[in-house]
C-alpha cells in the first residue's frame, strides 16, 4: 500500500499539481512580506514610486513601492529614552507602571512615524547631503568643542564612550541621514515670516493695558450658626461622594539591610596579598605619550586631487620639521585643529586605549621620543606628529593600596552576606508565598508592621515611592502574595505583604458628621461672601462710584492705571477676569467680580482700555516677538507639511508588537 502511494505521488502529474499549488502560496507569502512588514516592524510607512503615483500595492507591483520601517528596536530605544527623560523630570514621583500606558507608547510611536515620513519624503524629493554639510554640523556641535573650538580628541572620546562604541564613519552617516530628513522641515521653518500687520495686531492684544479700580472685600467671618440634624442629613445625602474613607492597607514586611550585617573585624593579610597579586594590573597606570601634531584637514569623501594636495602639504611640513624648523611655530601657522593649534599642536597626555583615532594612536606609540612622523592619514585628514615625551607606566605597592583592598574586601564580604541573606529570604517566601512570618522566622529577621494608611498618607517604610506603589498594586492587594524584593538603596531592600486591605468606601453619617457640618458652614460662608460681592457689583452697575462705595464701607480700594495682561494683580485669576471683561463705552465703566480664595472677593471696574502700539514697543522686544512668531508659524507649517505627507503615504501600525 505504501509503495502504491509513493508511485502515485512521484509522477509528472503529481509534480504539476504540486507546482500549481506552490504558486499561489508563494504569491501570498511574498505579498505578505512586501505589504505587511517584517515581524520586527511596529510601523511601516509606504509610498508608490514618484514615477508611478497611482501604482497599486498588490504583488509584484508592490515591489517598486518605497518604504521606511519603524522596527521594534527603534521603538524600544525611543521609548527607553522617553522613560529616562520622564524619570529625571519626576524624580521619586515617577511611576514606571503608569508610564507603560498604551497612550505613552502610541505617543512615542507617532513621533517615530513622523520621522520615517520625513525620511521617506526626503528620499522621494531626491535630497542629498554632502560631506561638507555633515562636517560643518559636527564641528559646530558644542559637545565636541573645547574652549569654543572643535576638538578631534573630544569628538573621538565621546564616540568611543557610547555603548556600543560608534565609529566616526557610522556617526557621520547617522548625522547625514538626520540632516537629510530635517532639511525640508528646517527650510520651511526658516522661510516663514511675519508681516508688519501681523506684529501690530499681535502687539495690540499682548501690549494692551487697562486702567482699573479694584475694591477688596474682607473675608466673611467664620459661620457659627446652628446646623440642624435635618440640614446635616440633607447635605450628606446630596454630597455622599465627598465623604469617603480612602483605600487603606496595612503591611507586614521584612527588611534586609547590608549596612547592619556583621563582617570580619580585620581583613586576612594573606587573602589581601593574594588579591593584590591577582589584580596587580589595576594598580598600574598605563604608559602615556605627549604628542604635538599638525592637522591638514580634508574631508574623507574629497576627490583624489584634494586628498593629494593635503597630503603633499603635510609631507612638506614634516620635511621642514625634520630639517630643524620650530614644530610649534609650524603648528600655529598651519594646523587645522583649533583645539591644539594655539598650544603649538601639543595634546594632553594619552594612553593606548582608543581615545585617539587608530592610525594616529598607532603612529604615536610606534615612535621614539623626539621623532617626527608623517603624513599619517585619519578620518580628519593628514597629521604630522612629534613625540615630545614618554610617560612610563607606574605601579603602587601593596602597602600603598592595602587600605583600599581591605575596604573592598569588607564591602565585598558585606555584599556576599547581603546577597546570601536576601537569597535565603526569597527561597523561604517561595515555599509559602502568602505568609511572610515563616520566612522571617527561618532567617532570623524581625517581622515588622505598618499601617493602616492611604495612598496620600503613607507611613514608615511606605513613604518610599516604590514600596507605596507595590503596597497598592493589584497583585499584592487581590492575591495576598508576598512581593519581590523592593530596592530602597544599594544592598537595602524590603519584602512586603498586604496584611489587611480596606477598599474606598462611603463614610457613614455618624463618622462623617463633623466633616458635613464643616462643609455646610464653609458653603454658608462662601455664599455670604458672594452675596456681598454681588450686592456691591449691583450698586456699581446702577451708576455708583466704586471708589465712593469703598470709602463709605471702609473697603480697601486701589486705582491701577496701565495694568498689563498677565500681571498677577492682585492674583493671576483676577488679572484674567479683568482682561476678559468687555471694553467700556466712552464715559462709562465695565464692572466685574472675582473670587480671591479663602472667602475673599474683589469687585473691579475697567475704566479705560489702551491697545498696544507697535511703534511704542522697544526694538529689542519687537525683534524677540518677531522671532517667536516666526518660530510659532514655522512650527505650524512644518507640522502641516508632515501631516500632508502622512495623508499621501500609507501608514500601517502593528500595535500588538509594541
Amino acid at each position: 500500500m505504501l509503495q502504491k502511494l509513493r508511485d502515485k505521488t512521484s509522477g509528472w502529474v503529481a509534480s504539476l499539481i504540486l507546482g500549481l499549488l506552490i504558486i499561489p502560496f508563494a504569491f501570498v507569502g511574498v505579498n505578505e512580506y512586501m505589504t505587511g512588514g517584517t515581524a520586527s516592524d511596529v510601523a511601516l510607512v509606504e509610498a508608490p514610486p514618484t514615477w508611478w503615483e497611482s501604482a497599486p500595492q498588490w504583488w509584484p507591483v508592490s515591489m517598486v513601492w518605497q518604504r521606511e520601517e519603524v522596527t521594534q528596536d527603534d521603538f524600544r530605544e525611543a521609548f527607553e529614552q522617553a522613560r529616562q527623560q520622564q524619570r529625571q523630570t519626576q524624580g521619586e514621583a515617577f511611576d514606571p507602571r503608569e508610564f507603560e500606558s498604551a497612550d505613552n507608547k502610541r505617543k512615542v510611536l507617532e513621533q517615530l512615524i513622523d520621522q520615517k515620513v520625513l525620511a521617506l519624503g526626503a528620499k522621494r524629493a531626491g535630497i542629498v547631503v554632502g560631506d561638507a554639510a555633515v562636517q560643518k554640523m559636527i564641528m559646530s556641535e558644542p559637545a565636541f568643542q573645547v574652549d569654543g573650538k572643535f576638538s578631534p580628541e573630544q569628538y573621538q572620546m565621546l564616540l568611543s564612550s557610547q555603548v556600543p562604541a560608534i565609529s566616526p564613519v557610522q556617526f557621520q552617516e547617522q548625522q547625514r541621514e538626520r540632516l537629510r530628513m530635517m532639511l525640508l522641515p528646517q527650510a520651511i521653518g526658516e522661510s516663514d515670516f511675519t508681516t508688519e500687520g501681523e506684529q501690530a495686531r499681535m502687539w495690540k492684544l499682548l501690549g494692551e493695558t487697562r486702567d482699573i479700580g479694584i475694591a477688596l472685600l474682607p473675608p466673611v467671618a467664620e459661620d457659627s450658626a446652628e446646623v440642624t440634624d435635618a440640614q446635616i442629613k440633607a447635605w450628606y445625602d446630596g454630597h455622599k461622594s465627598d465623604f469617603k474613607q480612602p483605600e487603606q492597607v496595612s503591611l507586614e514586611y521584612v527588611e534586609i539591610n547590608g549596612a547592619t550585617l556583621p563582617v570580619a573585624a580585620t581583613a586576612d593579610e594573606a587573602a589581601l596579598r593574594k588579591r593584590y597579586e591577582a589584580e596587580k594590573s589595576r594598580f598600574m597606570s598605563p604608559e602615556q605619550r605627549v604628542v604635538a601634531h599638525i592637522l591638514i584637514a580634508v574631508d574623507a569623501g574629497a576627490d583624489a586631487a584634494t586628498q593629494k594636495k593635503a597630503e603633499e602639504k603635510a609631507a612638506a611640513l614634516a620635511k621642514q620639521a625634520r630639517e630643524g624648523a620650530d614644530f610649534a611655530a609650524l603648528a600655529r601657522a598651519n594646523s587645522d585643529d583649533p583645539g591644539s593649534k594655539d598650544a603649538g599642536g601639543e595634546l594632553p597626555p594619552f594612553a593606548k586605549d582608543g581615545s585617539m583615532v587608530k592610525p594616529f594612536e598607532d603612529a604615536a606609540f610606534a615612535m621614539q621620543a623626539g621623532e617626527i612622523r608623517g603624513p599619517v592619514k585619519s578620518d580628519f585628514g593628514y597629521h604630522v606628529l612629534q613625540l615630545k615625551q614618554v610617560n612610563p607606566g607606574a605601579g603602587r605597592s601593596f602597602e600603598d593600596v592595602r587600605g583600599e583592598l581591605a575596604a573592598e574586601e569588607a564591602s565585598g564580604e558585606r555584599d556576599r552576606a547581603y546577597n546570601d541573606l536576601a537569597g535565603r529570604v526569597v527561597n523561604e517566601t517561595l515555599k509559602n508565598p502568602t505568609a511572610l512570618a515563616p520566612a522571617a522566622a527561618a532567617t532570623g529577621l524581625p517581622l515588622q508592621k505598618v499601617g493602616p494608611f492611604s495612598r496620600n498618607d503613607p507611613q514608615g517604610i511606605a513613604t518610599v515611592p516604590a514600596v507605596l506603589r507595590a503596597a497598592f498594586s493589584d497583585t499584592l492587594v487581590q492575591d495576598g502574595t508576598i512581593s519581590d524584593p523592593i530596592e530602597i538603596a544599594p544592598n537595602h531592600s524590603v519584602i512586603i505583604r498586604v496584611a489587611q486591605h480596606t477598599p474606598e468606601q462611603a463614610l457613614p453619617l455618624d463618622k462623617a458628621r463633623d466633616a458635613v457640618v464643616f462643609a455646610i458652614r464653609q458653603d454658608r460662608r462662601e455664599k455670604a461672601a458672594r452675596a456681598a460681592a454681588d450686592a456691591l457689583l449691583a450698586r456699581v452697575k446702577k451708576g455708583e462710584s466704586l471708589a465712593t462705595i469703598a470709602a463709605a464701607e471702609g473697603l480697601r480700594f486701589n486705582e491701577l492705571p496701565g495694568l498689563r495682561r498677565g500681571m498677577p494683580m492682585p492674583t493671576a485669576e483676577a488679572n484674567e477676569a479683568i482682561f476678559a471683561a468687555g471694553r467700556p463705552a466712552e464715559g462709562k465703566v465695565v464692572a466685574g467680580q472675582v473670587a480671591l480664595g479663602q472667602g475673599a472677593y474683589a469687585v473691579f471696574t475697567v475704566n479705560k482700555v489702551t491697545d498696544g502700539a507697535i511703534a511704542d514697543m522697544p526694538a529689542e522686544e519687537r525683534a524677540t516677538m518677531q522671532q517667536q512668531l516666526m518660530q510659532l508659524n514655522g512650527g505650524i507649517a512644518t507640522q502641516a507639511y508632515v501631516d500632508a505627507l502622512r495623508k499621501r503615504f500609507k501608514v500601517k501600525v502593528f500595535e500588538e508588537r509594541l
